[in-house]
């Protein structure tokens, strides 16, 4: 494109910008500006092309025009840059492609009939320019300038070099990699390429080549095609030659994958060049020779393919069944090869072009002359110099002058071979395509059903390009659209190498390939085949016998992949139809059955209230807090008593309250986790230990300060008389508590589906959500059970007949053994064992506070009533205590 001297620049155009230095150094085309200023005071930018224009071969002008890049000339002539002047204009050199050039011929006569056609772009003119790119990338480049820059040497313009493009759209390149410097160039502008030859995979990649289209099927399509075409006949045991060439190697990674899907085991892969050592290709011919696979896939040129053969053909060989590219099944100098019999592959379709035979051959000498390319090819197929006033004395003895009696239609070439139309069809319709896409942009049926068409409308390239992608229409009765990735359906001849009555082998067409059908409808045989030896039973090429379900296929050691034994599924795993290469995993919440070939439901796993655990620890729950409830009765029975009295019996009374909700608490952990039970059963727990642990805490305090009391003038009991212990017991309470609000609202408990202990089941449990929030409830409650027992320790051998502070120090060391030892079997514990050992835990704690705490002061209550009496509580006491 002409670019602007805006010193603003676009970040699309970036990469643009560095190939189109990079073109210039190649001999390419660029823009350059001066600014001046006009009569009338506005300024004008004078733009420059740098770099010497390169007529094209062919060119018409036209109200639109479209360019053609084919590769007439097979090489380029190499310049060495000094960097200090600049470069040489880029030229071609070597020998004329006649077939490359027939390409671009039928392009100009496909324009030339759209021209005179009444029903497509009626009164408007195609133009073209078709451009000869050498076969070489520089050259390409260069050529991609040409169209997007035209060819005028200086202009002026209002404001900056910027512009639209000559051309509306390209038709080329003729191979795959100049086709993709062309992008690189003309793809950030939008111009449209549509490709007649450039087959490479690569290509339907729309991220890297929006632009570009082809009618031409992809090699991916063609090995999908050889693929299918093997899977019908039922090979899974086959061999794969190809060339160790681009077409080769990825040719045949396409073919592999695609086979690998299909199902097809490859027993060999090998490759080889016609430039490789003799030895090479004896040893790619011995692998053919003692593989076991009948049947051989050759993804190979047609030079390389005659190579091989003439080696298989030196040594006797057991008869193979060729597979065949349309790169050498549909060459007519292959048939000279007898081992090959019987081969098939995919070729091109053939195409009748009407009048286009009498448009090559309508050359006369006056024609020639006037197009350089036309002089050359001429010259070069007849022997002679065009020229008028050469002597042969001038052009050299071996020279002659061509006098006019040449007769083209006499000339055997491949310019003049129009028996099989394959590629030139696919020139053809490319250029149809676009002529297509620009009617359905400047014409529109009137009423009455005639076209009109705005000739004189600005059509960019850019609409081009996207009515580019929903062409679809029939000519010469071929079909021509693009799929998302700019490729038309892949459509095949299947040719097959039969000997006739005379002895003789051609190539009979013997069935289609349409990719655009179903799977199991694109092979159509319309005729039989005949296979190697000359039978019409199709061969057999396997390895192993077929796997039944729940099993599949390992390869033997030492033995190719095709060559397998049947092993059972591993654990986890089914396979639920025959010959499968791989076992399938089992869903998450699924565990294969016995056969290992249908996946079933996991049973779902928790502590209930019905397995013999879940009971055993219900029972005890539910008989602590009973137990609880009981000795509260008995308190409150005896509640003038001494000992209840002694022993601070509101505290008491809350100390049982809260073992009681201890007990229950641990009736949440059991039975189905829900989002309520999780969130409740860690909550329930930290709050009524807390609880408990203040309460406990609450009792130690106040044998401290009751001895302390009873020292002179001290007043202790006044600041911590019940009033304080109750507050002192919400406090504690209330900081877990807030602890547990804070965590329920960030991050609280959930139920989720453990399978990940278990193989073949699912275990539900509760995520506690907040690991932090967790640890804090249980931090908390052990820091007051530390606390506690450090002030019950300290107040053990204070005097008094029933000191309570021993059985609280007792109560604590318990506790805490308890819990210490609980942190690593919690985290170590598996499924619903780990519900159960924090109830284990929390019964455990509960059961030690309660009998160490209660069971002695009810054992004396019950038991021992004579002990009940303030007198046997202050024996050996020697001062008094005041409550």
């Amino acid at each position: 494109m002409r670019l602007s001297p805006a010193p603003a620049l676009d970040p699309g155009l970036a990469g643009s910008l560095v190939l189109l230095h990079l073109a210039v150094v190649a001999g390419g085309l660029a823009l350059l500006s001066s600014a001046s200023v006009s009569a009338s005071g506005l300024e004008s930018v004078r733009c420059r092309l740098q770099g010497t224009p390169r007529p094209p071969a062919f060119s018409q002008d036209g109200d639109f025009v479209i360019g053609g890049v084919f590769s007439i000339h097979n090489y380029m002539h190499t310049v060495e840059h000094s960097y200090t002047s600049l470069p040489e204009p880029l030229q071609c050199t070597g020998s004329l492609n006649s077939r490359e050039l027939r390409f671009s011929r039928a392009m100009v006569f496909a324009v030339d009939e759209i021209n005179n056609s009444s029903d497509l772009l009626p009164g408007v003119t195609l133009g073209y320019q078709v451009h000869d790119s050498c076969n070489t990338v520089p050259m390409a480049m260069n050529v991609a300038f040409h169209l997007a820059n035209g060819l005028d040497p200086m202009f002026d313009t209002g404001e900056q070099c910027s512009g639209s493009p000559t051309v509306t759209a390209i038709v080329g390149e003729s191979a795959s990699s100049p086709t993709i410097s062309m992008l690189r160039i003309i793809g950030p502008f939008g111009i449209p390429q549509v490709s007649h030859f450039s087959t490479c995979a690569c290509l339907s990649d729309k991220k890297q080549y929006p632009t570009f289209f082809r009618t031409i099927p992809s090699d991916q399509f063609q090995a999908a095609a050889l693929a299918h075409l093997i899977r019908h006949f039922g090979w899974t045991w086959i061999g794969a030659v190809r060339s160790d060439s681009d077409y080769g190697n990825y040719g045949m990674a396409a073919f592999l994958q695609a086979a690998q899907e299909e199902g097809i085991c490859v027993e060999y892969s090998e490759a080889f060049s016609r430039t490789n050592p003799l030895s090479r290709v004896q040893r790619v011919a011995d692998v053919i020779r003692s593989s076991t696979a009948s049947v051989v896939v050759a993804f190979v040129s047609y030079r390389d393919m005659k190579i091989l053969l003439r080696e298989i053909d030196s040594l006797p060989s057991p008869p193979r069944q060729w597979i065949g590219t349309e790169s050498w099944v549909t060459d007519p100098d292959m048939l000279r090869f007898g081992l090959c019999a019987g081969a098939i592959g995919f070729g091109i379709q053939r195409s009748v072009i009407p009048g286009l035979r009498n448009f090559l051959l309508d050359l006369s000498p006056q024609k020639v002359s006037n197009s350089p390319l036309l002089t050359e090819f001429w010259e070069g197929a007849f022997g002679c110099r065009l020229g008028i006033g050469t002597s042969s004395t001038d052009i050299g003895v071996e020279e002659k002058v061509c006098d006019g009696s040449e007769d083209i239609q006499q000339l055997q070439t491949p310019y003049t071979d129009t028996s099989q139309l394959r590629v030139t069809n696919m020139v053809y319709k490319a250029v149809y395509a676009i002529a297509h896409a620009i009617h359905s942009i400047v014409c529109e049926e009137r009423e009455n059903s005639t076209v009109n068409c705005d000739k004189n409308l600005n059509v960019k390239p850019t609409q081009v390009l996207e009515r580019l992608r929903r062409v679809n229409f029939s000519r010469n009765g071929y079909q021509v659209s693009f799929d998302a990735n700019g490729d038309p359906v892949a459509t095949y001849e299947l040719v097959n190498w039969q000997i006739q009555e005379s002895g003789k082998m051609e190539f009979v067409t013997v069935g289609l390939y349409d990719g655009s059908l179903p799977p199991d409808q694109r092979l159509d045989i319309e005729r039989e085949i005949t296979w190697l030896k000359n039978s019409t039973q199709v061969p057999v090429s396997v390895c192993s016998e077929s796997c039944p379900p729940g099993t599949r296929k390992a390869v033997q050691t030492g033995k190719p992949v095709c060559c397998y034994d049947c092993i059972q599924c591993a654990e986890g795993q089914i396979s639920n139809k025959s010959d499968s290469s791989d076992c399938l995993i089992c869903p998450e919440e699924y565990w294969p059955n016995a056969e290992r070939d249908l996946c079933i439901l996991k049973p779902v796993e928790f502590l209930s209230f019905h397995e013999v655990l879940g009971i055993i620890l219900t029972a005890c729950s539910v008989g602590g807090a009973l137990l609880a409830i009981a000795t509260a009765a008995v308190f409150y029975r005896h509640r003038h008593s001494a000992i209840v009295r002694a022993n601070n019996s509101e505290l008491s009374f809350l100390l049982l309250f809260s073992l009681a909700l201890c007990f229950l608490c641990s009736l949440t952990f059991i039975g189905r986790p829900s989002e309520w039970s999780c969130m409740l059963r860690h909550t329930a727990f930290g709050i009524t230990f807390v609880l408990c642990i203040s309460c406990v805490l609450g009792k130690t305090i106040v044998v401290l300060m009751a001895f302390r009391a009873t020292l002179p003038a001290s007043n202790v009991m006044k600041w911590f008389g019940p009033p304080q212990q109750r507050l002192t017991v919400v406090s504690f309470t209330f900081v877990q508590a807030m602890i547990c609000t804070l965590w329920l609202v960030l991050s609280p408990p959930f139920p989720v589906k453990n399978i990940t202990t278990y193989k073949e089941k699912i275990i539900l449990e509760c995520d506690v959500g907040s690991a932090i929030g967790f640890w804090a409830v249980l931090g908390y409650i052990g820091l007051l059970s530390l606390l506690c027992f450090v002030l019950a320790f300290l107040a053990r051998k204070l005097p008094d007949n029933f000191n309570e502070a021993k059985f609280i120090t007792f109560s604590m060391l318990i506790f805490c053994a308890v819990w210490i030892t609980f942190i690593p079997a919690y985290v170590s514990s598996p499924g619903k064992f780990t519900v159960a050992v924090e109830i284990f835990a929390i019964i455990t704690s509960s059961f030690g506070l309660f009998f160490l705490l209660f069971v002695p002061k009810c054992f004396i209550i019950l038991f021992r009533p004579e002990k009940n009496t303030k007198k046997h509580l202050m024996e050996k006491t020697s001062n008094d205590i005041r409550y």
